[in-house]
């Protein structure tokens, strides 16, 4: 029995490969627009055009020459050796494809200017196609066709009709009634998604003059109240009629499909393994009619097209309200710069780059970072000369990008008192001084008994401290008369003048100096600790006293 781990590693393997197969394809069709954005674009729309122009027919390399010469254009210079490349680089993209047709020629050079021709692939008609609607219709305002509705209103009742009588409708009947309400129903969409992007654009204008806030209130108040009032009126409606079919759609989607199978019903041809992919006509699958509910009714919880529909209208009957706000405050002398801005841009576009600094600079004022008093870094020398465009960045204090200023702003605060802490911390250091005093005494006073007391862990710290200090302040001298390995230590002492204490450490071989104390014992071999008074206490009377 197969492990479950194998097996759906097994089942993994062609999931990954229909992934990858469906970005592969996905990125095929996207590079079918990248003529678009070519800096040869417009020699490439001029090509395109030549070939959307035809119905199944390939053209030879002349042939599209000579119509680029005819039509002018920026591509009407092209001489052939450029244009073969422009086309190859056309048909890498998969906008055009090499025709399989024989060439017939009648001398060598013919047959060499006439062998490489090329057709139209679906992909390169549709987006060429789109794109010249882009390029004529993106800026006009496209009429809703309302009457539309009511057709499809009209239609869908009477087919709601037809199929739940006896007998149902009959398919050639059915399948003329069903394509005429779809094309009805898809043109009506596309015209108010149309519009309201239109609309859209317009709103995104905040600076419109009276005459064009005239038009722009008779927009909203006259054409696009008609169209919602439509719509809110045939809505109910027609998703009366649709619940009315909803039951029979599948069964008169099969009844057209016996009838009339269209391109679904293309056999296999030769071996039997030719796939053939069908776009259906509108209508008639079953996506198409969820498509037409979902626009009117509110299926998947995210609210219907009508819905939709109706908050545009409210932001654009909002933004009417701001536009007419923004008319009032004008009336006091707060007007819209946009045309001078306008006209601005239009001379920073036609100015030469030296033309356009000096623009920059009587329009808005703006110098080089180095004319706001802030210095470079202390590592980077910038010369006089050297543009703003190009020099390096200075950071600009927070104050000065806001305010113009980098005073500080705002009534000085009081001064904090430290008083607390001042004599907090003067406590503390009293007892840590009477701590270290302590401690000195302890250890004067254990000098020459250290193997029969125990010392506190203040003095054997401070004691560790004046060894570590003699230490490392001795000289090592080679013993007269030794081997190689015996030294002896010169100068090895230490002390503290503010405690009145010194430390002189000997070496003596055979030594042994025992410390014990509360943190544990200390042996010193080869060791003698001095410890006693300071010279100028010494003075007083006082004696060193010798430990071992």
């Amino acid at each position: 029995m197969e492990p479950p781990a194998s097996r759906a590693a097994r089942d993994a393997v062609p999931q990954d490969q229909a992934a990858q197969s469906a970005q592969t394809e996905a990125r095929r069709r996207l590079d079918a627009y990248s003529y678009l954005s070519a800096p040869e674009r417009l020699e490439h729309l001029a090509i395109m055009r030549v070939f959307c122009g035809t119905l199944l027919a390939d053209l030879a390399v002349p042939d599209v020459l000579a119509k680029l010469r005819q039509a002018g254009g920026p591509a009407a210079g092209l001489d052939a050796d450029t244009l073969t490349v422009r086309l190859e680089q056309l048909v890498k993209w998969g906008n055009l494809l090499r025709s399989s047709h024989t060439v017939k020629a009648s001398s060598i050079s013919e047959y060499q200017r006439s062998r490489a021709r090329y057709q139209l692939s679906k992909f390169g008609e549709r987006i060429q196609r789109d794109a010249d609607g882009v390029l004529t219709e993106a800026d006009a305002a496209r009429e809703v066709s309302n009457e539309l509705l009511a057709l499809v209103e009209r239609g869908l009742r009477e087919l709601a009709e037809l199929v739940s009588a006896p007998g149902g409708i009959e398919p050639q009947d059915g399948l003329e009634r069903v394509s005429t309400l779809f094309v009805q129903f898809t043109d009506f969409a596309d015209s108010i998604r149309d519009f309201y992007a239109y609309l859209g654009q317009v709103l995104a204008r905040y600076d419109l003059d009276s005459a064009e806030y005239q038009g722009f209130k008779e927009l909203l108040l006259d054409y696009v109240e008609a169209i919602t009032e439509d719509v809110a009126f045939r809505a109910p409606r027609i998703s009366a009629a649709l619940d009315t079919l909803w039951p029979h759609v599948p069964g008169l989607l099969a009844r057209l499909d016996a009838h009339a199978q269209g391109l679904t019903g293309l056999s296999p041809q030769g071996d039997g393994r030719l796939e053939t992919r069908v776009q259906r006509s509108r209508g008639r699958e079953f996506a198409d009619w969820e498509g037409l509910r979902g626009w009117f009714n509110d299926t998947d919880g995210q609210g219907s097209q009508v819905d939709q529909l109706r908050d545009a209208t409210l932001r654009a009957l909002q933004s009417l309200l701001a536009n007419a706000k923004r008319m009032l405050r004008s009336a006091t002398g707060e007007m819209s710069r946009r045309k001078d801005l306008l006209r601005l841009a239009r001379w920073f576009e036609e100015a030469a780059p030296q033309d356009a600094h000096d623009i920059a600079v009587a329009a808005f004022g703006l110098y080089g970072a180095r004319h706001l008093g802030i210095p470079p870094a202390t590592d980077e020398v910038v010369p006089a000369y050297t543009s703003w465009w190009t020099g390096p960045v200075v950071e600009v204090p927070v104050a000065l990008r806001e305010r113009g200023s980098s005073a500080q702003r705002g009534r000085t605060a009081t001064v904090e008192d430290h008083s607390a802490q001042k004599q907090r911390l003067r406590g503390a250091a009293r007892e840590r001084a009477a701590a270290r005093a302590a401690a000195a005494d302890e250890l004067r006073s254990a000098s020459g008994r250290f193997g029969e007391v125990r010392l506190t862990s203040a003095a054997l710290d401070l004691l560790l401290e004046l060894l570590a200090t003699a230490l490392g302040n001795a000289q090592l001298r080679r013993r007269a008369g030794a081997g190689a390995t015996e030294f002896d230590l010169d100068q090895a002492h230490s002390e503290d003048a503010e405690l009145g204490i010194r430390l002189t450490v000997r070496r003596t071989a055979g030594a042994r100096c025992v410390l014990h104390s509360v943190d544990g014992d200390l042996l010193l071999d080869d060791l003698e600790l001095d410890v006693g008074r300071t010279s100028s206490d010494a003075a007083d009377g006082d004696a060193e006293v010798n430990v071992s």
